[in-house]
């Protein structure tokens, strides 16, 4: 009676199958109700005739009804008031047959979606009820399924926010622990060591201060993501700028760097001014955050490239560089927190690995979506952005 596989797809709708039980008692019905109505016609038989041969009126008028059928039809059957009676209480008790039958058959069926649903609620919650089904009782199946699949993905949710949040503290722990370890045993050297020259002692400091730095980065990033995802509408401060200006001065910012790693930056804007509604702190730490991404992992990289095309109500923004490509499997992992595709988390590369989450977490405040695509000659985040944002979603009403 209960079907239950582990995948869904491996299950067709089924008709439901009565027991034998379920069968026997349909039958039992069927002639308990045609005996039930044979006997009330005899008895609406019987008082009928009574009445008509008490009621020479009625009589007269029933017997020219019966000319006029037999002036009609001609036929013997029709001039017996009894005949016509009995046929028509026949087909009215075949009607009313079929219309229990039906019902007791809709209760079976209502009874064995109920079994399901016990199946489900003892903690099956992966279960479907492949029913087909028709009418109300379609739908009811239909809208169990439905709940049992938002279930089943809450749980899925639930459970990945779970891991995540595991993995979260383990990253953690692992990222902030390597430069404290540092800095606690410089400070100790130095602490220790009462015959350090002047030149070592600026060495050690130097080097504790370096790592205290990095960790500052980390709980920065990490305390900006967290902001981000638990009020992120709160966090939008919109206003209107001309995104192709704000694209240069980002390039004269990163100058330095460019030249230091012998690199091309380039911005390209179509048309030449673009004015876009947004946050523009958090457009700008789009940028940085994706020109540091090339700039540590675009190995073999000679050009750095900011590109930015109006289309219609939208504007297409594209950072790229051609440098090494990204692996295909790492491509749907980028954005992951702390995820790198140099997997070695002792890589002397700096960075939190949270860059690209709080780039795709800005985007998705600004009601955009971003992309990435590598190939032998190009890597590139592509970010598609709205030009003007809904004010009741930026307010968060």
């Amino acid at each position: 009676m209960r079907l239950k596989l582990k995948k869904e797809q491996e299950v067709n709708p089924t008709k439901i199958i009565l027991t034998s039980k379920e069968k026997s008692e349909l039958i039992f019905e069927a002639i308990f109700t045609m005996l039930l109505l044979l006997l009330i016609n005899c008895s609406v038989l019987i008082i009928l005739g009574q009445i008509i041969q008490r009621s020479p009126a009625l009589e007269n008028m029933i017997f020219g009804i019966k000319v006029v059928f037999w002036d009609t039809f001609q036929k013997q059957a029709v001039y017996s008031w009894q005949s016509i009676f009995v046929i028509v209480c026949l087909l009215v008790d075949i009607g009313i047959t079929y219309w229990r039958i039906k019902r007791r058959y809709k209760q079976y069926q209502l009874q064995h979606i109920l079994s399901e649903l016990h199946y489900i609620a003892n903690g099956h919650y992966d279960h479907l009820v492949h029913f087909e089904l028709n009418g109300d009782l379609g739908s009811i199946v239909d809208s169990i399924n439905g709940l049992v699949r938002s279930t089943k993905e809450a749980i899925e949710e639930e459970r990945r926010m779970k891991d995540s949040k595991e993995e979260l503290i383990t990253n953690i722990s692992h990222d902030i622990r390597t430069p404290l370890t540092s800095i606690i045993g410089y400070l100790q050297l130095i602490e220790n060591q009462d015959h350090l020259s002047e030149e070592e002692l600026k060495k050690y400091v130097h080097i504790a201060y370096s790592k205290a730095e990095q960790m500052k980065v980390m709980v920065d990033d990490l305390f900006e993501y967290a902001t981000m995802q638990q009020n992120p509408n709160s966090q939008l401060h919109l206003t209107v700028f001309d995104l192709s200006q704000l694209m240069n001065q980002i390039a004269v910012d990163f100058q330095l760097q460019t030249e230091n790693d012998a690199l091309q930056l380039t911005t390209i804007s179509e048309p030449e001014n673009i004015c876009i509604e947004a946050d523009p702190d958090k457009i700008v730490r789009i940028f940085s955050n994706l020109l540091s991404n090339a700039f540590k992992y675009g190995e073999g990289a000679t050009k750095i490239e900011m590109l930015a095309q109006k289309e219609h109500d939208q504007v297409r923004i594209v950072v790229r560089n051609n440098g090494r490509k990204i692996p295909k499997h790492a491509l749907s992992r980028l954005f992951d927190r702390f995820y790198r595709v140099d997997s070695s988390r002792t890589s002397q590369i700096k960075g939190t690995g949270l860059g690209l989450a709080i780039v795709e977490s800005i985007v998705q405040l600004h009601h955009g979506k971003i992309e990435v695509t590598s190939n032998d000659d190009w890597t590139s985040f592509i970010i598609t952005l709205p030009l003007q944002q809904n004010e009741t979603s930026e307010r968060g009403f």
